[in-house]
C-alpha cells in the first residue's frame, strides 16, 4: 500500500484539516447534529477526534494500552472542549515529527506502510474526513466537493488507502456469487483501481481493468467523498444497484 505524498505532506494535511474541523465545530455549535455521522453531535464528533489523536500518538510511543474511553471522557468533560482538541493536534504532530523512521508500532491495514508513515497518512485522512462531518454539521446538509478544501492529491491518496487498505481486510461485508470488477477512476489526477468483488476476500489492484462491470467516476475529491460515505457526487456506469451495495456495505467504523 505504498503512498506518492511525502511525510510533510501528510503532516501538512493534518495541521490543515485539524483547523477546519475546529473552525467548522465552532460554527456549529456543540449540540448540532452531524448529518454525515447519524446519532452524533458535534460534541461526539470533536472529543471521538479528540481521542483518536491522542490514540495514535500512544502507539506511536508505543503505549498500547491507552485508555480510549478515558481519553473520550476526559474531553467531554474539558473545560474548553475545542482546546482540549487542538493540543491532541499538535501532540500527534510533534510526536510524528520526532518519531523514529525506523520507529516499531502497532498498525492495522494490509500491507501497511511502516509505523511513521502510516500513522501520519492515516491520522491526515481520519481528520480530513472528519472535518467534513464538522462541515456538515454546520451547513445542516450533507456537503458536496465544492463545499471543502481538499487538494485532489490527498483525496487520490485517501482513495487508495480506501481501496488497498481497508476494504481488502478480512471477508468484510460485500460479497457477490457471481464475481464482477468495479473501476474506480479520478477525471482530474488520473488514478484508477480496479475493484474485484466476489465471495471471497475484496482484491484491488492499481490500474484499469480490460473490462469493468461498473466505473465509479469523477473528480478525486468527489470520489473520495462519496466512497468514504460522506456525499453522493459519484458518476456511475453500469450496475446501477452497486454503488448502493457500496454505501450499505463499505462502512469504516471505530469498532
Amino acid at each position: 500500500m505504498p503512498t506518492h505524498l511525502s511525510l510533510d505532506d501528510h503532516l501538512a494535511a493534518l495541521v490543515r484539516s485539524g483547523a477546519a474541523l475546529r473552525e467548522a465545530a465552532a460554527a456549529a455549535g456543540f449540540d448540532a447534529a452531524v448529518p454525515t455521522c447519524p446519532g452524533w453531535d458535534v460534541t461526539e464528533l470533536v472529543t471521538h477526534q479528540g481521542m483518536v489523536h491522542r490514540w495514535a500518538a500512544a502507539n506511536l510511543r508505543g503505549d498500547t494500552d491507552h485508555d480510549t474511553s478515558a481519553s473520550q471522557a476526559e474531553g467531554r468533560a474539558a473545560a474548553d472542549v475545542l482546546g482540549w482538541y487542538s493540543d491532541g493536534v499538535a501532540a500527534l504532530v510533534d510526536t510524528l515529527r520526532v518519531t523514529a523512521e525506523e520507529a516499531q508500532a502497532m498498525v492495522f491495514l494490509k500491507d501497511a506502510p511502516p509505523p511513521r508513515r502510516f500513522w501520519a497518512r492515516r491520522q491526515a485522512h481520519e481528520t480530513t474526513i472528519h472535518s467534513v462531518d464538522a462541515i456538515s454539521a454546520a451547513r445542516g446538509q450533507w456537503p458536496r466537493a465544492s463545499d471543502v478544501d481538499i487538494d485532489p492529491a490527498l483525496a487520490a491518496d485517501g482513495i487508495d488507502e480506501l481501496l488497498t487498505g481497508f476494504i481488502t481486510r478480512g471477508t468484510g461485508r460485500l460479497h457477490s456469487a457471481e464475481p464482477y470488477t468495479v473501476l474506480v477512476r479520478t477525471d482530474d489526477t488520473g488514478h484508477a483501481w480496479t475493484v474485484r468483488i466476489s465471495e471471497g476476500p475484496i482484491v484491488t489492484r492499481p490500474g484499469e481493468a480490460d473490462r469493468a462491470d461498473v466505473v465509479f467516476s469523477g473528480t478525486a475529491v468527489q470520489v473520495y467523498l462519496s466512497l468514504w460515505n460522506r456525499a453522493d457526487e459519484i458518476t456511475t456506469e453500469g450496475r446501477s444497484d452497486v454503488v448502493n451495495l457500496w454505501r450499505s456495505k463499505i462502512q469504516v467504523r471505530w469498532s
